[in-house]
């Protein structure tokens, strides 16, 4: 502006001094002069126009520009990073950026012209929004959390600031507002609210109650604390009535001097303890009076706010009485099993040591075999009921010196399935894998036996081990109808059947390891 005044200013002198020269130098009159004068002061002003321009405004020009550039280049972070939307004076929207659509799950054509209340949420007092409203329109800026509803009905919070635009009379013309998401942040307060909300309200309560669990589990259960060293730092009264051992003979000692047995090995144990994980298992463990205890035990690692195992807590529920009834119940059924065997055996006469015999071979085959420790028990309890079919043929059949007749053979056949029929329909494990022993042991390799015609591995592998076993206890021994097969003789046999009447890679195992097979037949010889 001084510029302007300045310039102004050096015309008008420069004009006076023009018409003072004029004056003095002529003869014209003085209102001439005085028109010429202002004519040039006129003309002057004119030509002088642009170079006004030039000197003023061209300068503020650029300045503009580059002010213009730097507030879009605002514009447009403020719009990449947050939450931007405008609104007429009513409330209207009239802008939203991607950011809002995204959020709110609304379209631009879907929010574009509704009231901003599209997206209040009901949990939202009126007593925010009449506050929010009364600071705006004083022309104010108001900052706060709001909590905002999706299209779908869901929520989302958002850290707002809204700000009324102003014309140059001073008068609103809209508001612009700029979000950021604090969604995550702010339902995690609220949940955490509510939980130490109601955890204050009920702590006594829940003190009394963990107070109580713990006195109940200590008095049910045998508790242990470990340290990282694996030593002994507490056992609770459970714990001796457990082991026979007292506190004082096992608090201070190393775990390792107090061996306990897990069904998974100690190994898994030990690892899962190194490994920070809660393990869980069967133990069998040796009570101070040399008497086998066993207990469900669970060893958890303690760890402090860091997360840094500091200790390991041993809970075990004593099942020493259930293990014993189970282990008295398989026993039972074990000599249930082998006697209804013996009694199909000594029905035709013949050694009730046949099906122990059958029993011990099986077992002895089916780990070699590769059948892990329960499926080769099974075997073994199941096999000694093979022929249980036999109580239900005559006599006469059963107990011939000498050859069957066709017809007597026929009959004979049947008491692999009458054997099948007597256990099928029992849940018991032994006795449902006894039927099938019954039923296939007669099958051969090769598809010609009886009475399905199986082949192979079609075949139950607990008929195909007891076929073997059983026909080489059967050649071994007298029977009514025949006279003991030499060793070698049975060997013999073994070899040109191996692939139609037994499987070929039972009858290599039974070779290969018949000195361990001949030992069981001497334990149990007639």
């Amino acid at each position: 502006m001084k510029k302007v005044k300045l310039f102004t200013v050096f015309i008008i002198i420069i004009s006076i001094v023009e018409f003072l020269i004029m004056l003095l130098l002529s003869n014209i009159k003085f209102e001439s002069i005085l028109i010429e004068a202002l004519t040039d002061i006129l003309i002057l002003s004119i030509l002088s126009t642009p170079l006004l321009y030039i000197l003023l405004y061209k300068p503020q020009e650029k300045k503009l520009n580059e002010y213009i550039k730097e507030l879009e280049e605002y514009k447009d972070v403020v719009n990449e990073s947050s939450i931007v939307s405008k609104t007429d004076i009513k409330g209207n929207i009239t802008f939203v950026n991607e950011a809002f659509c995204d959020i709110s799950g609304y379209t631009k054509e879907e929010l574009i012209g509704q009231p901003h209340s599209i997206i209040r949420h009901f949990g939202t007092s009126n007593r925010l929004f009449k506050e929010l409203w009364q600071i705006i329109l004083s022309k104010k800026t108001w900052n706060g959390i709001i909590k905002n509803k999706k299209k779908d009905g869901t929520h989302y919070w958002v850290d707002s600031t809204i700000k009324p635009i102003l014309n140059s009379n001073g008068d609103i013309t809209e508001f612009i507002s700029v979000r950021n998401d604090i969604t995550e942040i702010q339902n995690y307060k609220e949940l955490l609210g509510v939980s130490l909300k109601e955890k204050e309200s009920t702590l006594n309560s829940q003190f009394n109650y963990m107070i109580q669990y713990e006195d109940a589990v200590s008095k049910s259960s045998a508790i242990t604390r470990i340290n990282k060293n694996f030593i002994f730092t507490y056992v609770n009264d459970n714990y001796e009535k457990l082991t026979g051992y007292s506190k004082n003979e096992v608090v201070g000692k190393s775990q390792f001097e107090f061996p306990e047995d897990a069904k998974g090995s100690l190994h898994g144990v030990v690892g899962a303890m190194l490994e920070n994980k809660i393990y869980t298992d069967i133990f069998e463990g040796i009570h101070k009076s040399g008497n086998p205890y066993y207990s469900i035990s669970t060893v958890a690692p303690i760890k402090d706010k860091n997360q840094e195992t500091i200790e390991y807590l041993v809970i075990k529920h004593d099942i020493t009485d259930e293990i014993n009834l189970k282990n008295e119940i398989e026993a039972t059924q074990r000599e249930v099993v082998f006697t209804m065997g013996s009694i199909g055996e000594s029905r035709s006469k013949e050694t009730g040591f046949h099906v122990k015999r059958v029993a011990e071979y099986s077992y002895l085959l089916a780990k070699l075999y590769g059948l892990d420790e329960e499926q080769a028990q099974l075997i073994k309890q199941a096999s000694p009921m093979h022929d249980i079919g036999k109580v239900a043929i005559p006599d006469s059949i059963l107990n011939k010196p000498g050859k069957l007749t066709d017809d007597e053979f026929e009959e004979m056949k049947k008491h692999s399935k009458l054997g099948h029929e007597m256990l099928k329909h029992s849940k018991r494990s032994i006795l449902n894998k006894a039927s099938i022993i019954a039923c296939e042991h007669h099958e051969r390799y090769d598809g010609t036996g009886y009475p399905n015609g199986l082949k192979d591995e079609e075949i139950n592998i607990a008929a195909r081990i007891t076929t073997v076993v059983d026909v080489f206890d059967a050649l071994g021994h007298d029977r009514i109808y025949k006279k003991a097969w030499r060793l070698e003789d049975i060997l013999e046999l073994f070899k040109e059947e191996k692939g139609k009447h037994f499987e070929p890679k039972l009858i290599d195992l039974f070779i290969d390891n018949l000195d361990k097979f001949l030992e069981i037949q001497k334990r149990f010889n007639d």
